[in-house]
């Protein structure tokens, strides 16, 4: 009886079940409008937009929209725009956001800035080169070293100095939000040595001494200050100069920066000074995670 019944019934294999629901799951969401599924879209960060553009026509379709992309840059993005160097003109919002997620030069290529792609809050690079430094154009104390760990491709190289002072200051329409800034730097001097990193300790000297004190100061009246000892040798490490707040009432915001060592009872040096990063404060332990 039992082997007659199953005569009657149709056998199907676990490989066409799947098949058979897939196609059923692609056929109704194929049948969604566009204007549906960009709704839904719109609540997505941008990578799940990305990846849901792949599905088939009518998401691919609806990830283009206009007000998917503008839900996803920041507010005051047309300012952001006008203070690059190059930007095209009549771009949809989508493409807006991407070139955006690139890095964009502005203050004659001393600095970049972009959006996070997965959040589209605001980055900043600052290079040495548009950095404030006592005694750069004096080569018994500083010097310029072509390097690839630099996304700048340069850094300033301190030999040796009595008076250490690195200044900076920035005046942009930081989107509103919590921003921390820190100095890329690094003890001693890396080269390459038969195809491996080496680190150059020749000039090091100085840093355990007294700390170095960083700060900042915002054209609001916000102020940071921390300090600590310049240690690890051959490392890219990120030191924490302080955080800032952006508020819904300010329109363009000056943040001035610094590092210094100015007690001249002894000298320093053996330093790599890369950049000065701005990120948002939650972007912290993804520094942390690089060191």
């Amino acid at each position: 009886m039992g082997s007659s019944l199953s005569l009657l019934i149709p056998q199907f294999s676990s490989n066409t079940v799947t098949t058979t629901i897939n196609q059923q799951i692609n056929h109704g969401l194929g049948d969604l409008p566009e204007s549906c599924v960009a709704l839904v879209l719109v609540y997505m960060d941008p990578p799940q937009i990305c990846k849901l553009s792949m599905l088939n026509k009518a998401f691919r379709g609806a990830s283009s929209a206009d007000f998917v992309w503008e839900s996803k840059l920041p507010m005051n993005y047309n300012s952001i725009i006008q203070r690059v160097q190059i930007f095209p003109a009549n771009l949809c919002k989508r493409d807006i956001y991407a070139k955006l997620c690139r890095p964009n030069s502005f203050d004659g290529g001393t600095k970049r800035v972009w959006l996070d792609k997965s959040t589209g809050r605001v980055c900043m690079s600052i290079s040495s080169s548009g950095l404030a430094i006592t005694g750069i154009d004096d080569r018994r104390y500083w010097s310029r070293i072509e390097t690839d760990e630099s996304r700048f491709k340069s850094v300033a190289y301190l030999q040796q100095i009595w008076w250490f002072e690195v200044d900076g200051e920035v005046d942009f329409p930081f989107p509103v939000g919590s921003y921390s800034i820190f100095f890329r730097l690094q003890v001693g001097r890396a080269s390459r040595r038969f195809g491996r990193r080496v680190c150059n300790s020749e000039h090091v000297h100085g840093w355990d001494k007294k700390p170095v004190r960083f700060q900042l100061t915002t054209s609001d009246g916000q102020q940071a200050t921390t300090q600590c000892y310049l240690s690890e040798l051959g490392i890219w490490k990120y030191h924490h100069v302080g955080d800032f707040v952006v508020t819904g009432s300010v329109k363009e915001m000056k943040v001035k920066y610094s590092m210094t060592q100015i007690d001249c009872t002894h000298t320093k040096g053996g330093l790599c000074v890369d950049s000065v990063l701005i990120c948002p404060v939650e972007f912290t332990e993804r520094l942390k995670q690089s060191f």
